[in-house]
């Protein structure tokens, strides 16, 4: 009953950072319909940020939080109107990006792996704390918490950018039918670059977390976080970024109760569970809902 009640407390923890890690995947797609396939690797941005801040700074990583909006900012808004306008005027924009970002995605790997090895890297764990919160019984690190409680954060946010802004209407517009949404007079570019900012910089802040709950980082994690994010996404329900939260608990849920039963089938597991769910809902969890709205 105590391994049940950590892996189920620890699952939940684990599910919310997951729903971090790939609400901004979804968002982009959502609004945009581009597949970001360089989404691991902003994550893994989002960790040399908050390694860099700690290690040649000496501030707590959390700075790394603002400096993720304020780098997704000028990073995201450039790379936007270089890239985004000019693949939605194509033939086949789902493949193209498909294409377009797993080559960004290489790229930014490569300048990772010259500019801080291949060596993993990890930050201080007392930095979010060296102590343990108690739940049911069972111990649980302070960082643990800590991701949690900014992915919630996070993700409130986005959720009130959606339904109390203008901006967050013009956006579910958008999402809803691109071509209405361009005919009643709404900004749909500048709309979008927000949007395609604000993936980004979800991720980078996903990615300032990745070094406590997943242990280390490295320039080759980047396709695995992808992977990941992928998973969680389509599990919830592909271009409904709050569905990403249902995606990220089952994920979470799924890979914990196997690290505590079955720790050798951890790593496969979590696909099981969506081949399953794609199986029998193959537009995810929250997919009908999606239709109805």
């Amino acid at each position: 009953m105590e391994l049940l009640e950590y892996a189920l407390v620890g699952g939940i923890l684990y599910g919310i950072f997951f729903s971090l890690i790939g609400i901004g995947l979804n968002l982009i797609f959502g609004v945009m319909r581009i597949i970001n396939l360089a989404h691991g690797q902003f994550i893994v941005l989002g960790a040399y940020l908050a390694w860099i801040i700690s290690r040649h700074f000496g501030f707590n990583p959390l700075w790394a939080i603002p400096l993720s909006v304020v780098c997704a900012t000028i990073v995201g808004y450039p790379l936007y109107y270089a890239v985004v306008p000019r693949l939605q005027r194509s033939g086949d924009p789902e493949m193209l990006s498909f294409i377009l970002f797993f080559g960004i995605g290489q790229m930014i790997e490569a300048v990772t792996g010259l500019a801080f090895g291949a060596d993993q890297r990890s930050l201080p764990s007392a930095a979010l704390g060296s102590g343990n919160i108690g739940v049911l019984g069972q111990q649980f690190p302070d960082n643990w918490w800590v991701a949690a409680g900014v992915s919630v954060a996070a993700i409130v946010a986005l959720y009130l950018y959606f339904s109390r802004t203008r901006l967050g209407y013009a956006t579910r517009a958008i999402m809803a039918n691109r071509d209405e949404a361009l005919a009643t007079g709404i900004s749909v570019n500048r709309v979008s670059a927000i949007a395609f900012v604000a993936g980004l910089a979800l991720a980078s802040i996903a990615g300032m977390f990745v070094p406590y709950l997943l242990g280390s980082v490295s320039p080759d994690l980047g396709n695995e976080l992808t992977t990941t994010s992928f998973a969680i996404v389509i599990i919830g329900s592909l271009g409904n970024p709050l569905g990403t939260v249902i995606g990220g608990l089952v994920f979470g849920l799924g890979t914990m109760l196997m690290q505590t039963y079955y720790s050798s089938w951890s790593n496969l597991v979590p696909y099981v569970l969506l081949i399953l769910i794609v199986l029998a809902r193959p537009t995810g969890l929250l997919g009908k809902a999606v239709r109805n709205a």
